[in-house]
């Protein structure tokens, strides 16, 4: 029969022990008592301690010593998971300080280390001697995918780090690299100084490239990611700086490269700047801030496909009745086509918006805003016009509802503008505008339930007249106006202020919603504006040409197991299709998916051809070792493909193997088709935060 021993029974005889051990926990079949200074435990011991097991088949502590002499094999197995062997140990009571011989140590079930002897100090340091470490799984006298031999091996765990002393890197077997001093981080270390996996590149513009990260730890609230490339046609360093406060953080990422793709051989580079702060009373400042050397580069140096960079300097403040917000803008165009100074480069707004609840019911809105273009040079006309913007709004809106379950939603509104116009030929400098708005939206909503099955349907009709009095100014901010679920029942269906509507208008609408008991929910909703006249600011591909707007044709299914899938198009009279989007999500863990496809008819009125293009990406786990990620866009109209990439990634318990292609076609930035392909090799078990853990493979004889 098996003996439980609480070792504070044997207080009077040891002392020390007991001291050293008073939460310590003895089981074993036989415990013995010999002399004073003396205990020895044999047969399937385990000794529970803070955290700590320790199996082994004979302990015999020594009174005089003070240490703990115990035969194998021996199984300690920490309080943060890792696991210590060993055939034998001489080692004191707290199983901080002694030696191991014949020991291995496995580290967050990852990584191995095994050696000839291992030395326990102060509780912390483990240092190893004639030791080999792997991640790989060891199957009797076979050599490991890779692993590294090493003199010696010191093991910091407060630090987290691995230090090695004359160290060979082998792959089955064989010596690929010897450092005769290396660190690397344990696979618990979740931030650590050092390398990170380097990657093999080759791309059609820059040629044979190799990069190596250097990561910097700097403080625990920010740190220094630098990146060196060097490839046959540049010279390219990159870094990226975090740095994290109580009311924000900042990243910044940016490269400096010498090459020779540009005739002037001057130095190039990109530089991106971006945060967000808490600055009281509920308000946040925002930045983001880009830039580049010159319009190629981004493409160039495959970091983004933009042909606009855009700064932004912000501050917000949202609560349950107020919208604040104030704004600076900055531009930089990247397509040939287009004159930085004319886009306009400059833009300035703000504006402030309260609610209040009178006694008399509803809800009461007030609004200011302001906003201002800046274009530079000594152009005059559209492509020089500087102009300024200041206006306010007032609305009341009250719901009614009718016994029957009818909703009345009316609105009131009204809204006064001021232009300040300079640099322009065909409008005053001073313009101004009243634009008063009526409201009246009425719902009646039906539901029904079958089973567990819920049908709802809601018609709705929404009429609303508005009336604009004055100047009629430049048309700056509603160039692109389209029709949506979002704006069907509206005051205006323009996404900005400079233009308004003189018109009466009915918007009808129905939507169907059904919510299954077998967790599929799906939606389709119809929609019309009519109008008493058409309005010349709205555009072909706006769905609102005519007095008649097209038909608003929107739907959604949501099924089980992560697949989403939505459309919407404007529909003509005749059937001819102005606008139609499609999108299809899957996310599940194994797979994640996403796919779109957009077709717009042509539209002279803002220089846009027609637009037919799909989009597809996704990921998927082929099985615990495959992975395959890919990515494409095609432009159908033109019929020619704008970029495809794919990502292949294998890995085993020791090591992930990342393979990718990716293809860039001619674009506003470049003529020139560029073909990237990267490889990285990781071994796991070193990096930082460990790597996702795979089940190893099982050793055949």
């Amino acid at each position: 029969m098996r003996l439980i021993w609480t070792l504070t029974a044997v207080l009077a005889l040891l002392p020390q022990f007991v001291a050293a051990q008073m939460a310590a926990m003895l089981v074993a079949d036989t415990v013995a008592i010999v002399g004073e200074d003396r205990l020895i435990a044999t047969g399937n011991i385990e000794v529970l301690y803070d955290g700590n097991r320790l199996q082994a088949s004979r302990i015999t502590y020594d009174k005089p010593s003070d240490r703990l002499l115990i035969d194998g094999p021996i199984l300690i197995t920490g309080a943060n998971g890792e696991i210590l062997t060993a055939t034998q140990a001489d080692i004191d009571p707290k199983l901080e300080n002694g030696v191991l011989l014949g020991a291995r140590l496995v580290l967050d079930q990852q990584l191995q280390l095994a050696a000839n002897q291992i030395d326990r100090a102060d509780g912390r340091y483990s240092q190893l001697y004639k030791a080999a470490v792997t991640s790989c799984q060891v199957c009797g006298g076979e050599s490991p995918l890779w692993e590294i031999r090493a003199e010696k091996v010191l093991h910091d765990e407060e630090a987290q780090q691995l230090y090695f002393t004359n160290a060979t890197f082998r792959i089955k077997g064989v010596r690929i690299l010897y450092l005769p001093y290396m660190r690397l981080p344990d696979p618990t270390n979740t931030r650590a100084t050092g390398f990170l996996i380097p990657q093999i590149l080759t791309n059609d513009l820059l040629g044979f490239g190799l990069k190596v990260p250097y990561y910097i730890a700097l403080a625990d609230d920010r740190d220094l990611l630098l990146t060196p490339y060097v490839a046959a046609e540049s010279l390219t360093l990159g870094l990226r700086y975090r740095q994290a406060y109580r009311s924000g953080d900042v990243e910044i990422t940016a490269s400096v490269s010498e090459d020779t793709l540009t005739d002037d051989g001057d130095t190039r580079g990109y530089f991106y700047a971006g945060g967000e702060f808490d600055v009281g009373r509920d308000v946040k400042l925002q930045f983001d801030i880009q830039t580049a050397s010159d319009s190629a580069y981004l493409s160039d140096y495959s970091i983004s496909n933009t042909d606009r960079l855009s700064s932004i300097v912000a501050l917000t403040k949202v609560t349950d009745d107020i919208v604040g917000s104030a704004s600076l803008s900055y531009y930089q165009t990247l397509r040939d086509d287009e004159s930085n100074a004319s886009l306009p480069p400059l833009v300035a707004e703000a504006a402030l918006i309260r609610r209040y609840y009178p006694k008399i019911g509803g809800t009461v809105t007030l609004g200011a805003s302001a906003d201002t273009l800046l274009r530079y040079g000594d152009v005059v006309g559209d492509e020089g016009r500087d102009m300024t913007r200041t206006g306010a709004t007032g609305s009341w809106s009250r719901d009614w509802l009718s016994s029957t379950g009818v909703l009345l939603t009316t609105t009131g509104a009204v809204e006064a503008d001021l232009w300040q116009v300079s640099d322009a030929i065909h409008y005053d400098p001073t313009l101004t505008r009243l634009v008063p708005y009526v409201l009246a939206v009425l719902r009646y909503p039906l539901a029904r339930t079958n089973g567990k099955t819920r049908h709802a349907l809601e018609p709705v009709a929404a009429l609303s007249y508005s009336h604009s009095i004055g100047d009629l100014p430049p048309n700056e901010d509603s160039t692109r106006p389209e029709l949506d679920e979002g704006n069907l029942l509206s005051l205006t269906q323009f996404p900005g202020q400079d233009v308004a509507e003189s018109s009466t208008r009915l918007a009808l609408g129905l939507t169907w919603t059904r919510s299954g008991s077998e967790g599929v929910t799906s939606q389709l909703g119809f929609g019309r504006i009519l109008r008493s006249e058409a309005n010349p600011a709205y555009t072909v591909t706006s769905g609102q040409v005519h007095a008649a707007s097209d038909w608003l044709v929107a739907g959604q299914i949501a099924l089980p197991r992560g697949l989403t899938f939505d459309a919407r198009a404007l529909l003509q009279e005749d059937g001819t299709t102005t606008l139609a989007i499609a999108r299809l999500f899957w996310n599940r863990p194994e797979v994640q998916f996403a796919g779109g496809y957009i077709w717009q008819a042509e539209d002279d009125n803002i220089d846009r051809p027609v637009v037919s293009e799909y989009s597809l990406d996704g990921a998927v786990q082929i099985s615990d070792a495959w992975n395959l990620g890919f990515d494409t866009r095609y432009d159908i109209a033109n019929e020619a493909p704008v970029t495809a990439g794919v990502e292949l990634e294998w890995r085993n318990e020791c090591v992930t193997v990342s393979l990718s292609v990716s293809r860039s076609y001619a674009s506003s930035t470049t003529v020139e088709p560029t073909t990237d392909y990267g490889l990285s090799v990781a071994l796991q078990g070193f990096s930082a935060n460990g790597m996702p853990q795979v089940t190893p493979a099982v050793c055949r004889n």
